[in-house]
């Protein structure tokens, strides 16, 4: 596997150096480039491409730099990388970096670009996983570079890990690391990983999200049963009548507003950017204030149920026995049980509820010593702007760490303009990052590995 990954690295590099403009390309955004060009998208339910040569990049670059990195497959072409690197101070708590390799598909047909060809434009890297999160991914792999090839070394040990499978669930890479390699994990009582460390806007000032919690995930599937019959019969035990009324109702429920306390936390920062009092103004205008960022922010408010994908017949002319549909919900951590009662209650008796993939919600600490760490890195990369803490819509491998005690924290830090939509990178079309913003995500998450 070693020597396939230097070939794929030598190719890579080279081709990268035979072009005039990307001579100039700092080396973040030369392995994001590198790493985009592996196509390694996860459909889902067990179907994906693999993370098996973005890994073996991985695997020789660590290598190079003087580790044992170490490849496990669970099943064919599935592949994590997870690597110790030695600390100067061992007696403190290891420190988990981790990213993951895979990404959502891409429709080529709805992109300006080629989704995985790594174009650089208008000082961009565009690419699917060009924010989710193939960018982290290469600032660990610059950030470690610096740190190594200048014969330092981080304050503590680190655990790095690129894992397969996230955008599943992680069955097949974080979980499944962690279930049956807790070892690889020993001493380590923190984590930082994606979706945290980026810029906003709030009152014409940055601010820097630091993502110390996430809601819950609960991936269900409603099945709604009727009679199957010729298409021209009248049939009103319809299971497709039946699943559209289920779906639209879901679809369109309004759900509480429930803080936690780590959105009471943050909407009392952005009150206090904006210089009013969030005793008097609603949290969702709040959170609106953030500008893009609200993409995100809302939707950590309050639970969420989006139906996904619709499944029914076989042919024009012939009513079904059976209909189907995914529902994606997040709820606030520990409000499981309570929305899968409500859901049933909203849906009716006659749709049955099967859960495809349920995961814990998490919500670490925002003090300490990580969390100071942070704040005095970033105030010397961007003096003035203030951090807040806050819980994110989606979910991370953090969630599969956590198993072993591990808090997690979102930390891949980058200054953006204020213009982009960021939230809107996600899983969405023309997914791109400013290179600036990948050279400062290096320069950052350097320091705070060799300091924290």
């Amino acid at each position: 596997m070693a020597e396939a990954s230097e070939n794929s690295v030598t190719k890579h590099v080279t081709d990268d150096a035979s072009t005039p403009a990307a001579t100039a390309l700092d080396e973040t955004a030369v392995i994001a480039r590198d790493l985009i060009r592996f196509d390694t998208s996860n459909y889902g339910s067990g179907r994906a491409n693999g993370e098996r040569e973005a890994a073996e990049y991985v695997e020789a670059r660590l290598a190079a730099l003087g580790l044992a990195p170490q490849l496990f497959e669970p099943e064919p072409r599935r592949t994590s990388v997870v690597a110790r690197v030695p600390g100067r101070n061992p007696e403190k708590p290891a420190l988990v970096v981790h990213g993951h390799l895979d990404v959502v598909p891409a429709d080529a047909r709805n992109w300006s670009v080629d989704p995985f060809a790594g174009e650089v434009r208008d000082g961009m890297l565009w690419g699917r996983g060009a924010v989710d999160m193939k960018d982290m991914d290469a600032m660990m792999l610059a950030a470690l570079g610096d740190i190594l090839g200048a014969g330092r070394q981080p304050e503590r040990d680190l655990v790095v890990a690129f894992f397969a499978d996230e955008e599943a669930g992680g069955g097949a890479g974080s979980s499944w690391v962690v279930d049956h390699h807790p070892e690889l994990f020993a001493g380590a009582t923190e984590a930082i990983s994606e979706v945290g460390g980026y810029s906003i806007t709030v009152g014409g000032r940055r601010a820097y999200l630091l993502q110390t919690g996430e809601k819950s995930l609960l991936w269900i599937k409603l099945v709604a049963r009727g009679v199957a019959a010729h298409g021209s019969r009248l049939i009103r035990d319809n299971a497709i009548a039946k699943l559209a009324e289920a779906v639209a109702a879901l679809g369109r429920t309004e759900w509480p507003i429930r803080l936690t306390d780590t959105t009471r936390e943050l909407l009392g920062e952005i009150a206090g950017v904006l210089g009013v009092d969030p005793e008097q103004v609603s949290p969702d205008e709040l959170a609106l204030a953030t500008g893009s960022a609200s993409g995100f922010i809302t939707a950590t408010l309050r639970t969420t149920s989006n139906p996904t994908l619709l499944e029914a017949g076989y042919k024009h002319n012939v009513i079904p026995d059976r209909a189907e549909a995914l529902i994606d919900i997040r709820t606030l951590p520990g409000e499981e049980e309570a929305v899968l009662a409500e859901v049933q209650a909203i849906v009716g008796d006659d749709i049955e509820i099967e859960i495809v993939h349920r995961d814990v919600g998490l919500e670490s600490s925002t003090s300490g010593r990580l969390v100071d760490a942070v704040k005095q890195t970033l105030e010397r990369h961007d003096p003035g702007a203030p951090v807040f803490p806050y819980l994110l819509s989606g979910g991370t491998d953090n969630k599969a760490l956590s198993r072993l005690g591990i808090a997690g924290y979102g930390f891949a830090p980058l200054r953006l303009p204020e213009g982009l939509d960021f939230p809107a990178m996600f899983h969405g079309v023309d997914e791109r990052v400013p290179l600036d913003a990948l050279v400062f995500g290096r320069q950052v998450l350097r320091d705070l590995l060799l300091e924290y």
